[in-house]
């Protein structure tokens, strides 16, 4: 397998710390299929690219309700 075509998979606490929130908000995105994962074993890895687009969509999110005055 090439590895720039390989994707790459964080851990439930490096994607907590990239979000800043906790592990256990992460575990709940997982479990409610909010955020993709795969099992490894007895923890999760979430694909990279995953982390990127749920960042991207809360970013286009909120600045789409600051201008229509929505929450704050």
């Amino acid at each position: 397998m090439d590895q720039k075509s390989a994707p790459r998979f964080m851990t439930v606490s490096e994607v907590a710390d990239l979000m800043r929130v906790s592990k256990m908000t992460v575990y709940r995105l997982i479990h409610s299929g909010e955020m993709p994962a795969i099992r490894v074993g007895k923890s999760f890895r979430v694909p990279e690219a995953a982390v990127g687009q749920i960042l991207s969509a809360g970013l286009v999110d909120q600045s789409d309700d600051r201008a229509m005055g929505i929450g704050g």
